[in-house]
């Protein structure tokens, strides 16, 4: 079971699934997930599509669970926070339980923003943060670190199979148009020959992993060895400036949009890298795609659906 599988990264997960000749049940109440992502697998013999709010309890028979379900852009998890926390808090009970009943397996996708704005860099996973829990974002941040909470207590006091992925920014096919994130902003706005807008002076960093990339380390992290639960970095390390990114977006589009400056967000992370040493080592895994392959891909996405 996917859930969050009509989003961004729950369809590219519930496609590689498939491929692979699973089963895969999609769950998705469609808030920020998108059914022309999952349309091609509707007609499927090994697709089911739920509809349905992981807020409130769910009983089906699986034998794995991807917890994928949460908006994941400010945007959208700002528009209405006590949902985002319900959903990652009463999602991640519901979820729990369920895979405590059919002694299935479980990973959470939890995200980088554990480490708010971060001391130490680059982030490992012995980093315990440095999060607002008052501030705009704290709806998803703190959300996120409750769920990793609930997942370890379940664990330790049930025995659940738990997996804890911290996924760090991520781009590829499928993003949606108006999500407020960083590549898919950047994009869009090249692609329409607006003006590029660039928040405080630039110079903070991200570090952008592909998403087909991302899915293989989910997949690789739910298939390890039940001992490895995480938490683990599941990101790419190539560190860029939004400035320099914004650059080469403009670049690859070949557009005339000029960049303009607004103020910066509240709470907006400053640095943000992830080591990935662990899942080098406990995965065998590790980002193969280049930066610019992988902005060609996706800008290439956009050009055919906006």
């Amino acid at each position: 079971m996917v859930t969050g599988g009509a989003g961004f990264l729950g369809s590219h997960l519930c496609d590689k699934l498939i491929s692979q000749g699973h089963q895969v049940l999609c769950v998705d109440n469609f808030f920020t997930g998108r059914r022309s992502n999952i349309v091609h697998l509707l007609d499927h013999a090994a697709f089911t599509l739920i509809e349905h709010d992981i807020t409130t309890p769910l009983e089906v028979e699986i034998d794995r669970i991807y917890n994928l379900a949460c908006p994941a852009s400010p945007v959208h998890y700002q528009h209405d926070p006590v949902k985002t926390m319900k959903t990652n808090v009463l999602g991640a009970i519901n979820m729990l339980d369920l895979a405590w009943r059919k002694k299935a397996r479980i990973l959470q996708a939890s995200t980088s923003e554990v480490y708010g704005d971060p001391e130490m860099h680059p982030q490992a996973e012995t980093y315990w943060g440095r999060v607002n829990p008052v501030g705009v974002r704290s709806c998803y941040d703190e959300g996120k670190r409750a769920a990793e909470t609930l997942f370890f207590d379940y664990n330790r006091q049930h025995g659940v199979e738990i997996k804890v992925a911290r996924i760090f920014n991520t781009y590829g096919p499928r993003m949606h148009p108006n999500d407020g994130r960083v590549v898919s902003n950047l994009i869009v706005q090249a692609l329409r020959a607006e003006p590029i807008t660039i928040y405080g002076t630039g110079s903070q960093t991200r570090s952008f992993c592909y998403a087909n990339d991302l899915i293989d380390g989910l997949m690789a992290l739910m298939e390890s060895p039940v001992e490895f639960t995480g938490p683990v970095n599941l990101g790419n390390p190539h560190e860029m400036s939004i400035l320099d990114t914004a650059k080469l977006i403009v670049e690859l589009c070949n557009s005339p949009s000029k960049l303009i400056f607004k103020p910066l967000p509240g709470d907006d992370p400053q640095r943000r890298k992830p080591d990935i040493e662990l899942a080098k080592t406990k995965l065998n895994w590790q980002p193969t795609t280049g930066i610019v392959e992988g902005l060609k891909s996706t800008i290439h996405y956009f050009e055919t659906s906006l």
